[in-house]
């Protein structure tokens, strides 16, 4: 009987390709054994659970830090208010309510640097469970069907992961907790603007007509950075299987 020769690994030397590339997954060879198919796809779902653990750990940890964010706001201005009426909004009122909103604005910064981070990280953990999707499918082609996310690893595999049954809008940019920061943050970096006009001996209109212009530049800086990061990532990225059309699944 003859026996069939092991295949090469896509790295070595006689498949042509260089020496430390990386071993891809491909279809499932006839000649593999039952055993070897079940180990791969136990590779595969061990790998699977550990993104899952980690991506919920991630959502978990920044939904607390806004949560924290959001109850010292709240209880900054409460302060703020209270410190009004005890010294009539004269004399050490003005220093006490500066040093609560810059307080305020640092946190609101470093929460919103989080959230973004962790945006980038969620998408990260959905590319990456697409790509391992992708392998169970090359296990077992029968599978495909039965999947409503996505099995390709590009930016379009990623945005039907998230949504399964119509195109992502702009609904889910505006009601992102990375939108909701920047504008809480907005208005906070425009009250501590108006503050320090203020206790720099200037009027109420110009506090107002500051703090609102530091707002919206504040607001449109870290849109822009936002987006920026998003479409960078995506350009350095090389998906190993690009969406070859729209979702079967979906009417044309």
């Amino acid at each position: 009987m003859i026996e069939a020769a092991p295949p090469q690994p896509t790295g070595s030397p006689e498949s042509g390709g260089p020496a430390d590339a990386p071993a891809s997954i491909g279809p499932a060879d006839p000649v593999d054994s039952d055993a070897a198919l079940g180990r791969r796809a136990q590779i595969l779902a061990t790998e699977h659970w550990g993104l899952l653990a980690a991506r919920s750990t991630a959502q978990s940890e920044v939904l607390s830090r806004i949560t924290i964010f959001l109850t010292l706001v709240s209880a900054g201005l409460v302060t703020i208010g209270l410190l009004g009426q005890a010294s009539d909004f004269v004399g050490w009122f003005g220093g006490a309510s500066l040093a609560i909103l810059a307080f305020l604005a640092m946190i609101g910064l470093m929460t919103q640097t989080r959230v973004l981070n962790v945006a980038e990280e969620d998408m990260m953990y959905v590319v990456a469970m697409n790509r391992l999707r992708s392998g169970y499918v090359d296990l077992d082609p029968q599978v495909a069907e039965y999947f409503l996310s996505s099995v390709y690893d590009d930016r379009k595999g990623m945005e039907l992961t998230y949504s399964f049954l119509r195109h992502r809008s702009v609904s889910v940019l505006v009601g992102s907790s990375f939108v909701l920061l920047i504008v809480v943050n907005s208005c906070v970096f425009g009250l501590l603007t108006g503050a320090i006009v203020v206790s720099s001996g200037g009027t109420v209109g110009w506090a107002i007509a500051g703090g609102i212009a530091v707002g919206i530049v504040y607001f449109g800086i870290f849109f822009v950075y936002g987006n920026w990061t998003f479409r960078s990532t995506w350009n350095r990225y090389v998906p190993r299987r690009p969406t070859p059309g729209p979702p079967r699944f979906w009417r044309q």
